[in-house]
């Protein structure tokens, strides 16, 4: 298998991750999103959205990072990642798609505000757009940190794809200045899934800022 990747991206994070804790034999092939390499043809020709992260697999090629995550736990039916019953499944893919249509997004304000225009020089954070990814960051990490309570995962009693694609963004909460003060399920949860070996492994130094 191959995985197409950008990392420390969180989409990156997440299905390297996974493959990783898998022991899945995956070539890592870096996307350089800073120089544009997602436009080229021979990438767009593998996802015509032009984002990564992409698996290709015997000739399968499949994109959309949370996609990706239910391939991979599917190559190791017994881990546990993908629960075997309906409504553990329904579980998780009701969390990939809230993290989809609402943590990420959120998150994704402020992490381009505070680091991904620091990083390529594109000048100092708009106020008003922290404001509303602060905003939007607390009415969702209300939501995750509420759930987390009494739960170690988030789907059942142990870690599911559903933690790994949830779980990613945070890997760059810090230099993203995400306001995680007073998330204190949120922070013990992540403290948690990034002490698996294979997460630890997928994490990458930031790039060197401009």
């Amino acid at each position: 298998m191959k995985l197409h990747v950008f990392p420390p991206s969180p989409r990156a994070t997440k299905v390297t991750a996974l493959a990783n804790h898998l022991g899945l034999e995956c070539e890592l092939h870096i996307v350089d999103l800073f120089k544009g390499e997602q436009h080229q043809p021979g990438f767009a020709a593998l996802n015509p959205n032009e984002r990564m992260p992409v698996l290709e697999d015997d000739g399968f090629v499949l994109w959309e990072s949370n996609a990706i995550l239910h391939y991979l736990a599917s190559k190791k039916p017994g881990s546990g990642l993908w629960p075997s019953d309906a409504k553990g499944q329904a579980d998780v893919l009701r969390w990939h798609s809230w993290e989809a249509a609402h943590w990420f997004p959120a998150c994704a304000i402020l992490a381009f505000e505070h680091l991904i225009k620091k990083i390529t020089g594109q000048g100092e954070p708009n106020p008003q757009e922290v404001a509303k990814g602060e905003e939007q960051f607390h009415r969702h990490a209300k939501v995750l940190n509420a759930h987390l309570r009494g739960r170690k995962w988030l789907v059942g009693n142990d870690h599911t794809i559903a933690d790994f694609a949830v779980g990613a963004v945070m890997a760059v909460a810090e230099p993203a200045r995400f306001p995680v003060a007073g998330y204190t399920e949120i922070g013990r949860w992540y403290g948690v899934l990034s002490s698996l070996p294979g997460w630890k492994k997928a994490l990458v130094p930031l790039p060197v800022t401009a």
